[in-house]
């Protein structure tokens, strides 16, 4: 058995950025080593330390999400778009060297660099989109939609408990939206979730993000022409849950098919935030994804790569 590599030193930096200051690390790889950014949202770099530990012979790129972590706003706005993400992430390829870099994004990081390589192209040479939980893509969006919104609701009325309790209850549901999603969150006690209501309603996930990320709308036509090689991936312990599926519709709306990673939405962690996955086994399939052998891989059905991927 293998055991779990130790991940290089972190050079630990700060960005100022139009609303915000952004803190990223940068863990040197050999020298000319490609670059790989390691995005999530509102997850942020913490959640990436065992992947970045598999993947040693690249420079790897991990930074905190603007209003989350380490990464302060200084304007004052209460939420965030995929758009102001999408800048932030563009701002920090700009700093380690301007690019074009590989990117992976997972879960809303996905959203936000689908955004960003429908603006910015040039800055990046592959994306691998990993699980974007969007739902304007789903056959049932409305449904998705309206269990989305249900669960902001629940957090504005009754706080974190109610508010991460109707969360878990919509992401880990598989199969299509019913309208059972849309109404009452469920007793946070059967998540060990407490009930008690601090008051705040600033939370990264449940005030910040939820809303615009997951009704994010991708210009399709600039991504299926963009040189870069836009690779969507789902999980493969996550079938049918809402995030995979957002990916299978994601992938369907630029033409081509996900590849399937390891493990579920959380298959490159290694204990972080409690969550254990397959990372070893993940960072050997993003690697062979951006070394380009698996076959197909961001590649329209039926279509051939061009020069570019």
């Amino acid at each position: 058995m293998s055991s779990t590599p130790t991940a290089p030193a972190l050079e630990t930096r700060t960005l100022e950025v139009p609303g915000a200051v952004l803190t990223y690390d940068v863990r040197p790889g050999p020298p000319g080593a490609p670059v790989l950014l390691l995005v999530g949202s509102p997850m942020g770099a913490e959640g990436f330390g065992t992947l970045a530990g598999y993947l040693t012979d690249r420079t790897v790129v991990t930074y905190d999400v603007r209003g989350a972590g380490r990464s302060r706003r200084t304007d004052g706005a209460p939420t965030n778009t995929p758009e102001e993400h999408a800048d932030d992430v563009s701002a920090v390829i700009d700093a380690v060297g301007g690019g074009p870099v590989d990117l992976f994004a997972t879960s809303g990081g996905a959203i936000n660099a689908l955004t960003l390589v429908a603006r910015r192209p040039e800055q990046v040479r592959t994306l691998v989109a990993h699980e974007p939980p969007v739902v304007r893509y789903l056959p049932d969006a409305a449904e998705a939609s309206a269990a989305t919104h249900a669960v902001a609701d629940a957090y504005r009325q009754g706080g974190t408990g109610p508010g991460m309790a109707a969360f878990i209850r919509l992401v880990s549901h598989r199969g299509p939206v019913t309208a059972e999603l849309a109404g009452p969150a469920p007793d946070p006690a059967g998540f060990g979730l407490p009930s008690e209501d601090d008051g705040s309603r600033d939370h990264a996930l449940l005030a910040q993000n939820l809303i615009p990320s997951a009704h994010a709308e991708f210009d399709v036509a600039a991504l299926r022409a963009a040189p870069t090689r836009v690779v969507v991936a789902v999980g493969a312990g996550s079938e049918g849950e809402l995030a995979h599926r957002g990916g299978e519709g994601v992938a369907a709306a630029l033409g081509t098919a996900p590849v399937v990673f390891p493990g579920d939405h959380g298959g490159f962690m290694g204990g972080e935030f409690g969550q254990v996955g397959e990372p070893e086994a993940f960072a050997a399939r993003l690697r062979e994804v951006l070394d380009g052998e698996v076959p197909g891989s961001g590649v329209p059905d039926g279509g051939a790569p061009d020069d570019a991927a």
